[in-house]
């Protein structure tokens, strides 16, 4: 009978960890670990560089096929492409590649610039392009003032069947600050 209690206290805890690891940002124990990301000016390539060298990943740039202008890039311009396809909802920017090893990584960190309270549609092709069921997936975005939770409140509403982390906000951090917040 105390083997029995035992076992069941032992399940529990090791199920507790199981539910605080599944809300962390912090990558897998074994595996490899992708660092890619989408930037359009450069602010988020600087934040995926970082978290890169602290988590020892791979860093991969998710690059439009189209390159984005300036003209492009003016959120207040409702005919700039931006504001265009943000506005609509199956717009899929093309990208100029996909990452034929997407397999051999096991933790893929996935980064943006904030766009409308959310992740950019270039975001949705990147997803939709890779087979990345099985994966542990982690959003990381900078923004100049939204919060990174609508963009996880989409992500995992529009893709429910992927294993989503809790999102990391990256805005100004240091190598050092981004390892802290991986604990």
């Amino acid at each position: 009978m105390m083997k029995k209690l035992l076992a069941m206290v032992a399940g529990a805890a090791a199920l507790s960890c199981g539910q605080i690891q599944a809300e962390s940002a912090e990558p897998a124990d074994s595996g490899k670990v992708l660092v890619t990301y989408f930037s359009a000016t450069g602010t988020t390539e600087n934040a995926a560089k970082k978290l890169a060298e602290a988590t020892g990943g791979t860093l991969h740039a998710i690059t439009p096929k189209v390159p984005y202008s300036a003209a492009d890039l003016d959120w207040r311009d409702h005919q700039s492409r931006c504001y265009v396809e943000m506005h609509n909802p199956a717009s899929r920017p093309e990208i100029s590649s996909v990452i034929p090893d997407i397999a051999a990584y096991d933790t893929i960190y996935i980064g943006f610039p904030i766009w409308w309270d959310t992740y950019p549609s270039i975001i949705a092709t990147f997803i939709e392009a890779h087979q990345l069921q099985g994966k542990t997936l982690i959003p990381f975005a900078t923004s100049g003032g939204s919060g990174i939770d609508a963009s996880v409140t989409n992500l995992k509403k529009n893709y429910p069947t992927l294993t989503w982390k809790r999102g990391l906000l990256l805005n100004g951090v240091d190598v050092q600050q981004i390892r802290g917040m991986l604990k």
